[in-house]
């Protein structure tokens, strides 16, 4: 099971039992909490919903989350296990479910989703402690999902309590480990700490609160907390012994074996830099794609530190600077399914990890020089000091193991010991960093909201006025929070996010990073270089392209509200939106998968509209006004007696109080990106205007003609090992020749005899297109008492109804196993090739009935 699969099949798991899919927050965390690490977009944390200080979208929520974690970036690399982004699946009961659904729930999962063999699956319980009984309720319940007593081990506060710090909700947890066999260890359980047994999913029964003097008290609802780590499963079920051998990573370790000539596997010190790429890689794209930039404080330095690591890395390999350039590809090419966003802005990232890797090639220089230099000067007394090793890491971003490397060569030791204590005092500031960066600024602001008269927002007007500073709070050197006599700058709301820009005074100049809406007040949070001072004149200057960009899109969410109406009915109601200057997200409620050719005519009617360049105006009124007019809104959740009404055209009014385009013909060129689920009941549209659409197209022609030309350069290569691989054992033409026709489709349905999945689709691929237009093609094959199943639809089979996709659905669970796909092809695996028969021939049935419409 690929790692798509596995995110796909968890979250379609808990969606089928009841669970909300939350969208994956764009802000990668950088704290190990994970009440911190499932803050989604537009969401209280978590744990203000355990908390009961917050009402949560639903009682049941499950999520796919991108992590980041920085206290492991300097073990990348060393091991095959430490990592610093991964993907985190959750699961989670706010008030609903407690422990006897969530073992259930992971059980089922584990064995009849993903396969695993129940009989090596271990685990892991709290013993107990003053004030929290031994979790003998979780034991019952595993002993009677099957788990015998000698596979369950107790453990400790240590291992099996969990706690997002010193204060706070908290509970605890049952594990569940996987045994991998004796080549990984002795045996023992869990409890011997060994790499044999893996923990791949933590159940936290999160129904204690902790207060500062250590005490416990009960939540007011009991709450589950679930984390799987993707990358692990996927190491389990592709039976490969690291994280780094699985699909999350091999490919991208074998383009760097392309690019270097090095073989993963045959140097430890090759295949630790190869390790860093493939980490570093995925790490610095997804940063890079969700906004963060190399600099000096917070997280820019986290993520100025990993990109230099990795090209100090590829160095090492013989590799220039800018294949992180290339990497960062690789990386939006394995992933850009999942997160689209990885290609959209795959010119920016570039452009950004190329410029930090051009300015570290030239410091790497510099550094290798210093290195010589403190060699030499360490010849005397035969140690390089801490702080020269501390000084050529953080200046130049030489790794402790490249300084050890060279001083070994010279018979020199270093300081370890004061490294290490310069390494945790940069630790701390960049722990201290994190903490006074946006969350410091966010709960900072209602006090300087009070320090000052309210802000008058002149920004539907203006762009640029004079004003004044009422108000003003340090929050470090270079950060504060500012407050305006009157401001031009848009706080984020509305699902609009705040504008940019300028503050210049006569002794320094802020740029605007974010803009908190506090009721009908707002604070800016600001990076000074030079001074503000409260009671000073400023020039306060809107950042003119980004909001054109912002109101054309929030503009065309109003249209494409319209247009859903209009196309799905009256029920539809917008349930979340995101409105920036790259593109714009509509949430609205709709049962069901929206039909290709309503998305189609949605798209092609808010084009029209953009193009009849009708009037965008807003007006002031009572909320019974707006309600006579008709005018959309939630008006007794979010609105005052007086509410804003933005009109567009004749066609469509709703309460808003956003920034927006003068006529529909300002938004421009308009393209629908996607739909999909985001929960049961709720859909979620993406979409480009202006000039983003044309870098959309520019961006897609130039990766069609790079796929063309690598197909066309590999055609030939892969004929002669696709003929090579499949007529050995089986003779293609005999399957074309038992081909039936069935309607107007031409279906293959049979039994070979091939041990290799990539065979088994290869041949399908083969026996497609002999089939010609409407091929159908399902073959499976057995092989060490397993089964594997393909699907192969030609564009005209799915054309006249079949699925790829719905046929794996059906036919995989006759052989124990689980898989899916897309309409043209799909695959499984299962662990009873005893009924892979019978699996065919409802295949051939289903085939049959799909054909005739039946």
């Amino acid at each position: 099971m690929t790692s798509a699969e596995i995110r796909r099949s968890f979250l379609e798991y808990f969606e089928k039992h009841g669970h909300m899919v939350l969208p994956s927050a764009s802000l990668i965390p950088f704290e190990d909490d994970p009440t911190v690490l499932l803050t989604i977009a537009g969401m209280q944390p978590l744990k203000s919903y355990f908390m009961g200080t917050a009402e949560p979208p639903a009682p049941r929520l499950a999520s796919a989350q991108k992590c980041f974690r920085t206290n492991d970036i300097d073990e990348v690399g060393h091991t095959a296990r430490h990592l610093t982004f991964f993907e985190m699946l959750g699961n989670f009961s706010l008030g609903d479910y407690f422990k006897e659904a969530a073992i259930t729930f992971g059980f089922e999962l584990s064995t009849e989703v993903f396969g695993l063999d129940p009989e090596q699956i271990w685990i892991t319980v709290f013993e107990g402690m003053d004030g929290v009984p031994a979790d003998d309720e979780a034991v019952e319940y595993w002993v009677e999902l099957g788990i015998p007593p000698e596979r369950i081990q107790a453990l400790g506060e240590s291992e099996n309590f969990w706690k997002a710090g010193p204060t706070g909700p908290c509970g605890p947890n049952t594990e569940l480990y996987f045994d991998r066999g004796e080549a990984f260890g002795p045996p023992g359980g869990p409890a011997t700490g060994t790499d044999r047994f893996l923990e791949y999913w933590n159940l936290v029964f999160m129904q204690y609160e902790r207060s500062a003097d250590g005490e416990l008290s009960p939540l007011p609802k009991q709450n589950i907390d679930t984390g799987a780590g993707l990358e692990r499963i996927a190491a389990l079920l592709q039976d490969q012994p690291s994280v780094f051998e699985t699909d999350a990573f091999r490919p991208l370790i074998t383009w760097a074996e392309q690019q270097s000539g090095r073989r993963y596997g045959s140097n430890d010190r090759h295949d630790r830099a190869l390790r860093v790429l493939a980490d570093h890689g995925r790490a610095m794209t997804f940063l890079a794609t969700d906004g963060v930039r190399p600099g000096n404080e917070g997280r820019d330095y986290v993520m100025r530190r990993i990109i230099r690591r990795a090209v100090s890395e590829a160095n090492h390999l013989g590799l220039p600077p800018e294949t992180v350039v290339g990497l960062s590809g690789a990386v939006a090419d394995g992933w850009g399914d999942a997160y689209p966003e990885l290609v959209e802005r795959s010119t920016e990232v570039a452009d950004v990890l190329g410029a930090e890797a051009e300015q570290f090639a030239r410091t790497l220089t510099q550094g290798q020089r210093m290195l010589e230099n403190v060699l030499s000067e360490s010849e005397g007394s035969r140690q390089i000091s801490g702080d020269d090793a501390f000084r050529l890491f953080d200046t130049y971003g030489f790794p402790l193991d490249l300084t050890l490397e060279a001083a070994g060569d010279r018979g020199l030791e270093v300081d370890r010991e004061a490294f290490e204590a310069l390494m945790e005092g940069q630790r701390a500031r960049s722990r201290q960093a994190a903490a006074s960066g946006a969350s410091r600024a966010r709960e900072d602001a209602p006090k300087v909201a009070a320090d000052g008269e309210q802000t008058r927002f002149v920004g539907y007007d203006a762009l640029e006025v004079e004003t004044t500073v009422s108000a003003m709070s340090q929050l470090d050197e270079r950060e504060a929070l500012v407050k305006l006599a009157e401001s031009p700058f848009y706080a984020e709301g509305g699902g609009q996010i705040s504008d940019a820009g300028t503050i210049t005074g006569r002794s320094g100049t802020a740029e605007v990073i974010e803009v908190f809406r506090l009721g009908d007040d707002q604070v800016i949070h600001v990076r000074l270089d030079g001074e503000l001072a409260v009671g000073g004149a400023v020039r306060a200057r809107v950042d003119a392209a980004r909001r054109r960009s912002t109101q054309a899109n929030h503009t065309a969410t109003h249209v494409l509200n319209w247009a859903l109406r209009q196309t799905l009915g009256d029920g539809v109601r917008q349930a979340g939106s995101y409105v920036g200057p790259d593109k714009l997200r509509f949430d609205f409620t709709h049962r069901g998968k929206v039909a290709a050719g309503q998305l189609q005519e949605i798209e092609a009617m808010v084009g029209a509209k953009v193009a009849a360049d009708e009037p965008v105006g807003a007006t002031v009124m009572s909320r019974e006004q707006a309600e006579a007019q008709g005018a959309i809104g939630l008006f007794e959740e979010k609105y005052g007696e007086q509410v804003r009404v933005v009109s567009t055209g004749e066609y469509s009014k709703e309460l808003c109080g956003g920034t927006h385009v003068a006529s529909t013909g300002e938004i421009g060129a308009f393209k629908l990106l996607s739909e999909g689920s985001v929960g049961a009941g709720a859909r979620r549209i993406e979409a480009l205007t202006g000039g983003e659409v044309a870098r959309w197209y520019r961006e897609r022609e130039q990766e069609l003609l790079r796929q063309i030309a690598e197909r066309d350069e590999r055609l030939g290569e892969l004929e002669a090992q696709l003929k090579q691989a499949t007529t050995a054992r089986v003779d293609p033409a005999k399957l074309i020749g038992a081909a039936q026709a069935v309607g107007a489709v031409t279906a293959v349905t049979s039994e070979v005899e091939l041990h290799d999945a990539k065979e088994l689709l290869a041949l399908s691929d083969r026996v497609r297109r002999e089939l010609g237009d409407h091929g159908a093609v399902v073959l499976g094959s057995r092989t060490n008492g397993k089964a594997m199943l393909v699907a192969n639809f030609s564009s005209g089979a799915v054309a006249s109804g079949l699925d790829a996709g719905a046929v794996i659905g059906e036919i995989a669970p006759i052989v124990g196993g689980g898989g899916g796909g897309k309409p043209e092809m799909a695959r499984a695996g299962g662990k009873d090739a005893a009924r892979l028969g019978e699996a065919l021939s409802v295949a051939a049935e289903l085939i049959k009935s799909a054909a005739h419409g039946t």
